[in-house]
């Protein structure tokens, strides 16, 4: 599957954890949600929680990410629950994003 190239920045990202770390920081996460645009593939590392819900993720975004950037188009993750639940479902027709899963090791997706 061929991914497009973005045409501005911010356009399209890449989201994925990176969890099961020593807990840290003033309220000890355990763990990363990353998120890279493809535009220039620079990333932005959030401190969270492993077992953070999905509202808890799409507000994490919404507050840090999106305030700052505007509402992505297409969001490339693999296929979590914490994306793939009935909320983010929503998330995407309310802003009309198109979201877009792999598995869980794809590395030509990520080029």
């Amino acid at each position: 599957m061929k991914i497009q190239e973005p045409s501005r920045p911010w356009e399209i990202v890449h989201m994925d954890w990176v969890t099961d770390l020593p807990p840290g920081g003033d309220r000890s996460y355990n763990a990363f949600l990353v998120i890279i645009y493809r535009f220039s593939k620079t990333p932005i590392y959030l401190p969270c929680h492993k077992d953070d819900t999905a509202i808890d993720t799409a507000l994490l975004i919404w507050n840090i990410v999106v305030s700052w950037t505007g509402i992505f188009t297409n969001i490339i993750s693999e296929r979590d629950p914490k994306f793939t639940s009935a909320l983010w479902t929503n998330l995407h027709q309310l802003f009309g994003t198109k979201p877009s899963f792999h598995t869980a090791y794809h590395p030509k997706l990520m080029v």
